[in-house]
């Protein structure tokens, strides 16, 4: 092939207008073309191993980060994994102790609230008995003193409890304690007093068939309480009051001597004639019977038999106004008596406090 080329090339070449045209070579194009596409398949596969090795180092390079970042990652996976079995151990053992506390603290609730409730139960309770032991000796001695008492003492002690569901307990107490005062109840120690006094004022009550003798001796003691008082003794070269002395002592004796003259003839009108013939053995009986009349009543009042006491009082007031001079002020005194224990001697219903009780039943639950 160089030989053609330089045989071609040493002749001269004819002028183009003059030669022929030669025919292309088709295959040296080929050739060129194969040897073109040779060399840029070349390039391109020497482009192609420069690139594909740097993706090999990229790729290397980026595995043995991916390497790294997972080793780093399994290492912060374990970290993690052990953080988290502590915090699940912790939390396990907070769980615990939040169930123990809240135990705990449910268990001391039911007892602060079992403490309380037998503390108000107890309340309820000492209330409760002390109304019903006041109630039974109300009962007995017919006084007010005894509920009175045990209400108010139950009205402190609710005062001091201070808890919120015992004030309905309280109103309750006040309400019963209001009623129970307003109550007029019968003062048994001052009407045994006072029959008592009439007793002791029967030994001293005249009796009409004594009347006069009575007027007459107080009479006397008139006089002489309103005798006058002695004169002064006369002066040096006067007479003495011989005749002075004399005129009193006369009217004195005549006195006595005009009330005993009195008391042989009396004009009066009995409205009972039995009364005029009591032997003085008869007087003794019939003061020693009003007595145990009186005897009787008092015993009446303390047993709080107010009907046979004023049965015993009506008796003893009948006698005291047949047989005793109605004209003597102690008779009268002993009258005025007598009526004002048969005003006062009357039965009396004490209230129950049923609202107390029933606030104290309904603020237990449970009963």
């Amino acid at each position: 092939m160089s030989d053609d080329q330089n045989t071609t090339a040493a002749e001269p070449a004819p002028a183009p207008s003059a030669l022929p045209a030669k025919p292309i070579p088709w295959p040296q194009v080929g050739f060129a073309a194969i040897a073109l596409f040779a060399v840029a398949g070349l390039a391109m596969a020497w482009l192609s191993h420069s690139r594909l090795l740097s993706l090999e180092q990229e790729l290397v390079r980026r595995q043995a980060s991916s390497q790294g970042e997972a080793s780093e990652a399994r290492a912060q996976s374990r970290q993690a994994q052990d953080l988290s079995r502590d915090t699940a151990a912790k939390v396990a053992l907070l769980d615990a102790r939040l169930a123990e506390v809240a135990l705990q603290r449910s268990q001391l609730e039911e007892l602060i609230q079992s403490m309380s409730r037998s503390r108000d139960e107890n309340v309820i309770g000492d209330i409760e008995a002390s109304i019903r032991v006041a109630l039974q000796q109300a009962a007995i001695t017919g006084s007010a003193e005894p509920l009175v008492a045990a209400l108010r003492q139950a009205d402190e002690r609710l005062a001091r409890s201070k808890q919120p569901r015992m004030e309905g307990v309280r109103r309750a107490v006040v309400r019963d304690l209001d009623r129970v005062k307003s109550v007029s109840v019968i003062d048994v120690a001052t009407l045994a007093i006072k029959l008592d006094e009439v007793a002791r004022l029967l030994d001293e009550l005249p009796l009409v068939a004594s009347a006069d003798k009575a007027d007459a001796l107080q009479s006397v003691r008139e006089r002489r309480a309103a005798k006058p008082a002695a004169k002064p003794a006369p002066l040096k070269g006067q007479e003495p009051g011989w005749l002075d002395a004399a005129n009193e002592r006369w009217q004195e004796v005549w006195g006595l001597v005009w009330g005993e003259a009195r008391s042989l003839i009396r004009v009066t009108r009995i409205e009972h004639p039995e009364a005029m013939l009591l032997a003085p053995d008869q007087r003794y009986f019939l003061r020693e019977n009003l007595k145990l009349r009186l005897l009787n009543a008092r015993l009446a009042l303390l047993s709080r038999q107010y009907d046979t006491a004023q049965a015993d009082l009506r008796d003893v007031q009948a006698l005291l106004e047949r047989y005793f001079d109605p004209q003597s002020r102690k008779v009268g005194v002993a009258n005025e008596l007598l009526r004002q224990v048969q005003g006062q001697a009357r039965q009396v219903v004490l209230p129950r406090p049923d609202d107390t009780l029933a606030a104290l039943t309904a603020a237990v639950p449970g009963r």
